[in-house]
């Protein structure tokens, strides 16, 4: 099993009212890799009241790709401050971004996403799904025809169509196909 691992520490300093350099926000970021599975992890501290540092956002992400080719992506943030909620000094979960992506049967290609968010009249309600974007890509012969559809949730919790946005190109994908030494006529 092979498993890689990043770590990376990003601190800012900022000048003081005496001219010291302190810690205005610190960013640690993990990212490990398990073949065909990515997560990653990334801490935002910054100082408290009190001068101490103290985590105000945490992301937690996770990839993954499937042997019928289908992409998972999720991401999820953690945050102290959640619309219509007084804050805690506590990570609350604020946003959840799913991703699928799948490859369709006429060559296309087609990304689902959907954006979790709590509602600002009831945080303590959990997460719901504010916004669905899909994405089509068709490829053809004379070109690759794109459809980007935006739902979003109204004030009744009902989902409707925002946006449809469709682009066309006349740019034909082409697949390279290499030849090795043994395929060349003799």
């Amino acid at each position: 099993m092979v498993r890689d691992t990043v770590n990376v520490q990003k601190s800012t300093l900022l000048l003081d009212g005496a001219g010291n350099w302190q810690v205005n926000e610190m960013k640690e970021s993990i990212v490990k890799e398990n073949g065909n599975e990515r997560t990653t992890e990334e801490r935002i501290s910054r100082p408290g009241s009190d001068g101490k540092l103290a985590v105000v956002s945490h992301t937690h992400g996770e990839e993954s790709e499937g042997s019928s080719g289908e992409k998972r992506n999720t991401v999820e943030i953690f945050s102290t401050d959640i619309p219509g909620s007084t804050p805690d000094g506590k990570l609350h979960l604020s946003q959840r971004v799913s991703t699928v992506t799948r490859s369709r049967a006429d060559g296309g290609q087609q990304t689902e996403q959907q954006l979790e968010q709590p509602n600002p009249g009831d945080p303590n309600a959990g997460l719901r799904v504010t916004i669905r974007t899909t994405d089509t890509v068709q490829p053809g012969t004379s070109g690759t025809h794109e459809t980007r559809t935006i739902d979003v949730r109204d004030s009744t919790g009902s989902f409707g169509v925002v946006s449809v946005d469709t682009r066309k190109s006349d740019k034909v994908q082409t697949v390279t196909v290499g030849t090795s030494p043994e395929d060349k006529p003799k």
